[in-house]
């Protein structure tokens, strides 16, 4: 404590639960809006192990399948993280984070509120005659240019500035958030889908997805299909996909699902043919309605541990984890002001 009763920002120490892109967002959003902070990341898993490790990395803003948080501030969180990827691929550091612009098209039966049409690049419908040359079987598309982000090479580019501005990492299961009161002033929750132990959130559940990735360097456009069926294209394979299967806990890749998977896409696109399958991958995406990103107090042993939440993004993670992570780093600084002047 200083001598009129406020902590120091060098004597705070803030702990990010989980090593996903939201928890390697909201850190080093922190970093830079507290640099005198000492910020570790706590997590069971790390690097290819988490589910972010899996995401195809398209930016895809959307409301479809983002409930209970009011449109404005969807797009707001969209809008954000678009400033951010957007950025970086215009950037000398587009190689390294793996950020690149790509034109593709979405294809859909209904006419949907395509987000993609007020935040993307070159964005406009697609006519009718435009979806029969495309092969497209839908009523409805646009053609836009947005962002894909190769997490592999991404959150990598996450971790390392993180630790080269003093960030630490432990590997560890927390079981109750309070095991961290007295260890650290504010915790910040990004622990996906755990949350439905950690914190006893009934309201996370999982959507399963499963990806097949193929080596297919003549496919440059990405696509993305109501039917859950979508290309996007890596520098080094294509993600194919997918599927969104509400409730099913498995991480293990079903090899009928794959064969189903394929067999869509190729019918779909046929230019997929002679593509040679390279990789698999099936996770469990953490949805919640709404995404929870919201401050806690919580109280251990006459400690106040300061909380505040940042999960349930589903298949969005990518979208939204930049804005979110801002918006949950802004309730970091409200913590912050409360233990200024606490004396718990």
């Amino acid at each position: 404590m200083t001598r009129n009763g406020e902590t120091p920002l060098t004597m705070v120490k803030i702990c990010v639960i989980g090593a996903g892109i939201v928890g390697l967002s909201s850190a080093t959003i922190t970093q830079d809006r507290f640099p005198e902070a000492t910020v570790k990341i706590i997590a069971d898993r790390f690097g290819n192990d988490t589910t972010s490790w899996g995401a195809g990395g398209l930016f895809r803003p959307s409301l479809k399948h983002i409930t209970g948080t009011s449109p404005q501030t969807v797009r707001k969180w969209c809008h954000a993280s678009w400033d951010r990827y957007i950025g970086l691929a215009q950037s000398s550091l587009a190689k390294e984070t793996g950020i690149s612009l790509v034109t593709g098209f979405v294809a859909s039966r209904e006419n949907e509120d395509f987000m993609f049409k007020e935040i993307t690049i070159n964005a406009h419908d697609l006519s009718k005659t435009e979806l029969k040359r495309l092969q497209l079987p839908y009523n409805f598309g646009v053609s836009c240019t947005t962002v894909i982000t190769e997490v592999t090479k991404y959150m990598p580019w996450l971790m390392k500035r993180f630790q080269e501005r003093g960030g630490t990492l432990e590997q560890r299961t927390i079981k109750n958030l309070n095991e961290l009161a007295g260890e650290f002033d504010i915790v910040i929750n990004c622990c996906g889908f755990a949350a439905l132990d950690l914190v006893g959130d009934k309201k996370v559940y999982p959507i399963r997805g499963q990806l097949v990735k193929v080596k297919a360097p003549w496919i440059k456009h990405w696509y993305l299909t109501s039917d859950n069926t979508y290309l996007i294209p890596h520098c080094d394979c294509v993600i194919i996909g997918g599927c969104r299967q509400k409730n099913n806990f498995s991480t293990s890749v079903d090899p009928e699902m794959s064969a189903d998977i394929m067999m869509r896409a190729k019918k779909l696109f046929p230019q997929l043919e002679g593509a040679e399958v390279i990789g698999e991958w099936a996770g469990l995406r953490p949805c919640r309605s709404p995404p929870r990103i919201e401050k806690e107090f919580l109280f251990s042993q006459g400690r106040k541990l300061r909380i505040v939440h940042n999960y349930g993004h589903g298949a969005n993670g990518i979208t939204l984890s930049w804005g979110t992570s801002l918006d949950a780093v802004d309730l970091v600084e409200e913590c912050m002001n409360d233990l200024r002047t606490s004396k718990l």
